[in-house]
């Protein structure tokens, strides 16, 4: 397992509940998104990749070394965990510090200094964490963790408590870090961040690896996939039957005064639906997709 990240056939349970089930794969440089709903076993994956948590079953290889028990893939790895994990008694600049000293660096100061100027928090690095809004205490965690510039970056829902000025400069930041060949493996359940800076997306849900691959072929699959509408008219039977004669609707239901629509070519539905319902002479009362949550689009890519 020589990629730089390289998971074969792990799986996690706790008991009688499987948070994680067979999943292999590698991630190269680059930005890797870890894309799935709340619960589907990111955090628990991500815990296994960063020597927390020991397989129940398979490998995981960082760096060219195991993660369980191997304390020094610290050394080449960057790691921001979920949950807030800062000492709010320190300052900014004596958390970042901290994580130089324990990575023995030969001038911990200067590489504070460098880190915390990279996450654009040096007004606020002499104020206690403990003060800090969400969004910051995310920034200094980013910057304890690339204090000792590593090449890996394993990243938990970076971005939350984030302003969107924030997002941004941190998706700027990690591009930068792509184009210097570091590898970026961060988790999330929002579909538009995995989007704006993924080159490859591993998609989990209920534990399993449902998708994996380039963002856009497996952003196709979500956007072609089956859609269902709901729709209240002025005349129900007959745009049903307008819809029916058309390419982009395989199916049509009359259920408790409303019209339930199915169709492949979302993009085609929208733009053309208002047009059938004109020529049907019906008037369009409510138009709304009924199986647009995250938790249904992975379900389809499960089944795919």
């Amino acid at each position: 397992m020589t990629a730089p990240i390289a998971v074969r056939g792990v799986s996690r349970w706790f008991g009688n509940v499987v948070a994680v089930n067979n999943i292999t794969f590698e991630v190269g440089a680059g930005v890797t998104g870890l894309l799935g709903p709340n619960g589907a076993g990111k955090s628990t994956l991500l815990h296994m990749l960063s020597g927390f948590l020991k397989p129940s079953q398979g490998e995981i290889s960082i760096a060219g070394r195991p993660a369980w028990m191997h304390p020094e893939i610290y050394e080449d790895v960057g790691l921001v965990p979920e949950r807030e994990a800062v000492y709010p008694f320190l300052t900014g600049r004596e958390f970042v510090r901290l994580a130089a000293r324990l990575q023995k660096l030969r001038d911990p100061d200067a590489a504070a200094d460098r880190a915390i100027g990279l996450v654009e928090m040096e007004a606020a690095a002499d104020r206690a964490t403990g003060g800090y809004s969400k969004g910051m205490k995310q920034r200094i965690k980013v910057a304890s963790a690339i204090v000792h510039d590593p090449s890996i970056l394993l990243l938990d829902e970076p971005f939350n408590g984030m302003d969107p000025h924030q997002r941004l400069q941190m998706m700027d930041l990690l591009r930068r870090f792509t184009a210097e060949g570091r590898s970026i493996l961060f988790s999330s359940h929002i579909l538009e961040e995995v989007e704006r800076i993924s080159d490859e997306v591993l998609v989990i849900v209920a534990g399993r690896l449902a998708a994996s691959g380039d963002f856009h072929t497996i952003r196709r699959l979500m956007t072609d996939r089956p859609h269902t509408f709901r729709l209240r008219t002025s005349d129900n039977r007959a745009l049903a039957a307008a819809l029916l004669a058309e390419d982009f609707v395989f199916g049509v239901d009359l259920n408790d005064g409303a019209i339930e629509v199915r169709t492949t070519d979302y993009g085609s539905f929208t733009r053309q639906v208002a047009r059938v319902a004109a020529r049907a002479g019906t008037t369009l009362f409510e138009l709304a997709p009924t199986d647009e949550s995250l938790e249904s689009v992975f379900s389809y890519l499960v089944r795919r």
